[in-house]
């Protein structure tokens, strides 16, 4: 069934998928909360102001919301490093569904907003390289299929946005497996971020060697969650005691 466009309070666009009985995003600002969640907290704005290149690893593509912030802000600083945009969806919507997307309110050049549609029809089943614009050095590697077929090669990501549907209802992407396998695409200093603050997805990250740390969540959430492989990346945040949240996972303390 296909998900229906639904406006979220700051104006921007969500999906509802009838399959999972979730939103994309949050109903309260879809724009709002991927701006804290990936791009204010984890540092990747400041980041970019000393950056000679940059590779993000997404995990859930969605609506492409995330992918248009970046490019947002890559104009509006008037960057031209070379940037990487991996991304992962194994359900993506058809260009009639991405042509109701509205996010331009939340865009600084809202005519990036027109590019979706084209994204989205133009997908085939396996990786799709695509340069959505000519004047930035910009790729997007979008995977058509599930996590698990996902074989990038020798991916580093900077940044990586882990943002799929919850725990409740996409268990398979909050596994200490998966989580290992997101390590295997990482450098040292890889920032991981997510919206979720759930003891068992922040035990599968501890189990599977990952440092973690909660942060003040977006629009009325009390935490999300960031992550790196260097405890170095987490040193303003606060930690988590990873040792024992791995226990309890490993020993099914959550299931």
């Amino acid at each position: 069934m296909t998900p229906t466009v639904h406006q979220t309070k700051d104006g921007s666009s969500t999906l509802y998928s009838d399959t999972f009985e979730q939103f994309y995003h949050n109903p309260n600002g879809a724009a709002s909360e991927s701006l804290h969640v990936f791009f204010e907290t984890p540092g990747l704005i400041s980041c970019l102001d000393k950056a000679d290149s940059l590779t993000v690893l997404e995990i859930g593509f969605g609506t492409g919301l995330n992918f248009l912030l970046l490019l947002d802000i890559l104009k509006q600083k008037e960057l031209d490093i070379p940037v990487n945009f991996w991304s992962v969806e194994a359900f993506p919507v058809d260009r009639s569904t991405a042509s109701e997307f509205n996010f331009k309110e939340h865009l600084n050049h809202p005519e990036l907003n027109d590019m979706l549609p084209d994204i989205f029809s133009e997908l085939k089943p396996g990786l799709n390289e695509i340069h959505p614009l000519p004047n930035l050095n910009v790729q997007l590697n979008l995977f058509y299929g599930k996590f698990e077929d996902f074989t990038p090669g020798n991916l580093q990501a900077d940044f990586i946005f882990h943002d799929p549907f919850s725990p409740e209802v996409n268990e398979e992407l909050w596994t200490d497996e998966t989580f290992k396998k997101l390590a295997i695409y990482s450098a040292k200093d890889t920032m991981l971020a997510t919206y979720c603050a759930a003891s068992k997805a922040r035990g599968a990250m501890c189990a599977s060697g990952w440092k973690v740390a909660r942060s003040k969540g977006a629009l009325g959430k009390r935490e999300m969650t960031v992550a790196s492989l260097s405890p170095e990346m987490l040193k303003n945040f606060k930690r988590v005691n990873e040792a024992r949240l791995a226990e309890r996972y490993l020993t099914g303390d959550f299931d």
